[in-house]
């Protein structure tokens, strides 16, 4: 009985260090072609179900060129929610060949109103609150990002 307690300890130890590897993300370079050029992003790829369960929750902030992108692996509908998201939104729901459908932007933080693609579409990106009209991204600009086929 006395060995037990040392290795239940060390398991504890080593749970935190796991349970934060299901959720490290991948981090890659996503342009934007836009009417007003290329629009450079650093983002976060969720690809795992646990990856994009967490997304970007509890985030204090996030920086004007970086953002996360929920890859779905192939088209489907999507549907988001900002359950212990502390930060606006915009969301962009592309296609497979990289055209943006449909873009929500300044989503409401804590929200739990659904907020779903119009078509199936491959990814979700998920930017800075604002960061769409600031810029100038619109529905049919492109995203070029290795998931996107041309």
């Amino acid at each position: 009985m006395k060995m037990l307690y040392p290795v239940l300890f060390l398991l504890f130890l080593a749970a935190p260090a796991s349970a934060q590897q299901e959720t490290l993300f991948e981090t890659n370079h996503l342009t934007i072609i836009t009417q007003e050029g290329k629009q450079e992003f650093l983002v976060e790829v969720a690809r795992t179900e646990k990856q994009r369960a967490r997304g970007l929750m509890f985030r204090k902030g996030l920086e004007e060129r970086a953002g996360m992108l929920f890859d779905y692996g192939y088209p489907q509908r999507a549907s988001m929610w900002m359950k212990n998201t502390l930060i606006p939104l915009d969301m962009l729901f592309v296609r497979s060949n990289g055209i943006i459908e449909k873009i929500v932007e300044r989503t409401t933080p804590h929200s739990l109103s659904t907020i779903s693609s119009k078509g199936e579409v491959r990814a979700v990106l998920e930017l800075k609150g604002g960061m769409a009209e600031k810029l100038g991204i619109a529905v049919g600009d492109r995203v070029q990002h290795p998931i996107f086929r041309p």
